[in-house]
């Protein structure tokens, strides 16, 4: 092997191949989505070469020029005593080298960086691009299978997250001669026969007791579940309810009952040199945005819908509550273009979802809330040289509306499970506040309503300018949990209570444990109705089997079921549906007899160079194994000519996971399923839309939301999670209609309802709608 040294002194790269000792030939150790490592050891006594730096860049090539290795000395070479001479003491110096990515290891990584339903191919790329632009050539990186939700952990290196994200698209990637590279697993094939070289396969991994799996259990993170609405009354001076189950949060942290519910997804206070291209994608040909003094400055467009735009590079996930807000927002004649945008798809007009569009009349300029591509709501005239905080709170009963996916390769074919997104309707409030007002003025209501159906993600545009004129001094999103509230008055007028901090013109905050409190002037008056939508929570887990494997074990009398319980790690599985995926992943890798297959190959100067995430096609004694690398040694053995050993390490993915990374202890906090299914679950539509649409003292009036399946009907029960025909101590009432009535019995109430078909045994809804009340009942 040739290895060159450049030690960045001016005088190039230099050829430290004879000066490489035999006691410690050159050593690369390639795995599976982490960084090379280089080791060896130097002779230079007697030698004019210098002694190599830190930081020192070293190539490594085959004596056919094929690049073996490229990366940077991380520490100064160590010297090691190798005897002594007639001039003195003799030192070796050992070498310790890591491959390219190094250099954007030593650099922070960029908040956020949320990948939801794209390609690997493109996340890859937009983390390179967030950290050090250019930095490496990006022209191999292929865009990859799709990846469900990526979130890259701010707290680890650039390529923890670029090993974890190859993973969850069951792919791999490499950095070599400052070229990045990244394909599916198993794009390159070697063929190979035992004939080659030394195999040695180790089969089942009885360290983590592996064996054969057909009937496996699966658990996951914390999930939402019930839809709960719960009713209060207010008497005119009770500032502060309970509710009665703490309310989901996606991005649940904090655990103090005083600390806010509210997480960031999103900030920016525009008070930087430059808008930041770690944030931003900027779209900007007429020069027309800066940033000064009053923050995000915009002065005029190029006349066209689209053309100059400011678009977070991350794409928003639309569940829970969200609080799109931006502040210290001056606007003045002749704006025109929409501010504070969610754009399902291509930034222009046609495409927003939600925003508020900016146009002239009369002189004026107004600001109008937009949904769906048309304006809604009340037109707001914005006054000169008043600045005024804008806000949009969505709502969305479901809170994760993107679905993982999971690969496997299943004998040399790659198979994917899950993806898809969730359908869900929105609730929307356009809310505006001058910011000249006393700061415990109301914020002022533009629009509020709701659509019955709403993207899965949008991307978020601070500013479509057609020609605006005027500036914003931040802007910033943040989710809000999946708490709702809505009040209604004794004359029966309805209005959104708006949550967050005092001082911000709203009506009253929510701490993470599911305390309400009002804040003074706000305080819910008598005979006023508090219905509070959330979610609960609990812990999401699937349980799958397959029977044609059982009934094989099960010839000659023996037991079929081979169970096993685990819980997800990598990628996360947020909800029961993508336990279900995984699942189907596992029995597709973990149901045949060469179930947790590993091993290793040993050759000797091989025709192609052989990296991690390639697939071996063994042949033994007639029989091919199409198994993926997971890591290569290669080993110089310091001749001439060049003898270069290759040791490859191999496995299937039940011995080691790629695109599915598996505990093996399901968690404490799971409800097992007692029996398992063969397929995802087969279930009806959740009652997403389910409402107390009035409260008596004698009974409780229901829109489920829904119309019943044919022969099927709504049934409502005291208690969750025992729903069926037959179950009767706990069943209230079982109604056929959309509309029905539940007779009141006591100021505090529980019911659970969930949809049912006409089949034998029925379907049912996956997760309840609940109705928590604590009313005055009639004696």
């Amino acid at each position: 092997m040739k290895i060159t040294i450049d030690n960045l002194d001016g005088a190039g790269a230099r050829d430290y191949s004879g000066a490489v000792s035999s006691e410690g030939p050159l050593k690369i150790v390639r795995a599976l989505n982490v960084p090379s490592l280089l080791t060896g050891t130097l002779d230079l006594n007697g030698s004019a070469l210098p002694v190599p730096m830190r930081r020192a860049r070293v190539a490594v090539s085959s004596d056919t020029g094929t690049l073996l290795f490229t990366g940077y000395l991380t520490t100064e070479p160590v010297r090691i005593y190798a005897g002594a001479t007639t001039t003195g003491a003799a030192y070796r110096l050992t070498l310790s080298a890591v491959s390219d990515e190094w250099l954007l290891d030593k650099q922070s990584l960029p908040p956020s960086g949320l990948g939801l339903a794209q390609s690997a191919g493109a996340i890859l790329k937009s983390l390179v691009n967030r950290i050090d632009p250019g930095l490496f050539v990006t022209d191999l990186v292929s865009d990859g299978g799709t990846v469900g939700i990526f979130a890259p952990a701010q707290s680890s290196s650039w390529s923890a997250n670029a090993g974890e994200l190859a993973d969850a698209a069951y792919a791999s990637y490499r950095v070599v001669n400052g070229a990045l590279s990244f394909a599916t697993a198993g794009t390159v094939t070697h063929a190979l026969s035992d004939g080659d070289g030394t195999l040695s396969l180790a089969g089942l991994r009885t360290a983590s007791v592996r064996e054969l799996a057909n009937d496996v259990t699966l658990s996951g993170e914390m999930e939402p579940a019930a839809y709960i609405t719960e009713s209060f009354e207010g008497d005119g001076s009770t500032s502060v309810f309970d509710l009665a189950e703490a309310p989901y949060h996606p991005a649940r942290v904090a655990s103090s009952a005083a600390s806010t519910s509210a997480s960031q997804v999103l900030l920016d206070s525009f008070d930087e040199a430059a808008l930041n291209p770690r944030i931003w994608t900027i779209n900007d040909p007429g020069s027309f945005l800066k940033l000064t003094s009053a923050g995000l400055t915009v002065a005029g467009g190029t006349g066209l819908d689209g053309q100059t735009t400011l678009t977070a590079i991350d794409p928003i996930e639309m569940g829970g509550s969200l609080v799109l807000e931006m502040g210290n927002v001056q606007l003045a004649s002749p704006s025109s273009g929409i501010v504070c945008g969610l754009y399902n798809g291509a930034v222009n007009a046609a495409k927003c979802f939600a925003g508020y569009n900016v146009r002239q009349s009369g002189g004026t300029t107004l600001l109008v809330p937009f949904v769906n591509g048309a304006e809604a709501g009340t037109p707001f005239t914005l006054l000169n040289g008043h600045s005024y905080t804008l806000r949009i709170r969505l709502h969305c009963p479901e809170t994760e509306r993107v679905l993982q996916i999971w690969c496997a390769m299943v004998e040399g074919t790659l198979e994917s499970f899950g993806g898809g997104s969730v359908a869900a309707p929105m609730s929307l409030l356009f809310e505006l506040v001058d910011q000249g007002a006393s700061s415990n003025t109301p914020a002022t209501v533009l629009y509020s309503g709701s659509v019955a159906a709403s993207p899965a993600s949008a991307s978020f545009a601070v500013v479509n300018s057609v020609e605006l004129v005027g500036s914003i001094g931040y802007t910033r999103i943040t989710q809000a949990g999946s708490i709702w509230i809505v009040s209604t008055l004794t004359d029966g007028t309805q209005s959104v209570r708006m949550t967050g901090a005092a001082g911000e013109g709203v009506d009253c905050m929510v701490s993470t444990a599911g305390r309400i409190t009002f804040f003074s002037g706000r305080i819910p008056v008598v005979g006023e109705r508090i219905a509070v939508s959330y979610r609960g929570r609990r812990r999401s887990v699937a349980r799958l089997n397959d029977p044609a494997s059982i009934a094989q074990e099960a010839a000659g009398g023996m037991p079929g079921t081979a169970q096993w319980l685990g819980h997800v790690t990598q990628p996360p599985a947020r909800s029961s549906a993508d336990c279900e995926a995984a699942a189907q992943a596992v029995l597709r890798f973990a149901s045949t007899r060469s179930a947790a297959l590993s091993g290793s190959y040993a050759m000797t100067n091989p025709a192609d160079d052989i990296w991690p995430g390639d697939l071996l096609a063994l042949t033994s004694d007639g029989d091919t194994l199409k198994l993926i690398v997971r890591k290569v040694t290669i080993e110089d053995g310091h001749a001439s000519p060049e003898v270069a050993t290759y040791r490859i390490d191999f496995a299937n993915d039940w011995a080691e996971g790629i695109g599915l990374k598996l505990s093996e202890s399901v968690a404490t906090d799971a409800l097992l399923p007692e029996t398992a299914s063969s397929t995802p679950a087969n279930v009806l539509a959740n009652l997403q839309s389910l409402t107390v649409t009035s409260a008596s003292g004698e009974a409780l009036q229901i829109d489920a939301g829904l119309n019943p399946p044919a022969g099927g009907g709504f049934e409502v029960r005291r208690r969750d999670w025992d729903f069926g025909p037959g179950v009767d101590q706990d069943l209230v009432l079982r109604s056929p209609v959309r509309s029905f009535s539940i007779p009141r019995e006591a100021q505090v109430e529980r019911y659970f309802v969930r949809m049912y078909d006409g089949s034998n045994p029925p379907l049912y809804s996956r997760f309840s709608s609940a109705v928590f009340t604590n009313l005055p009942v009639s004696l």
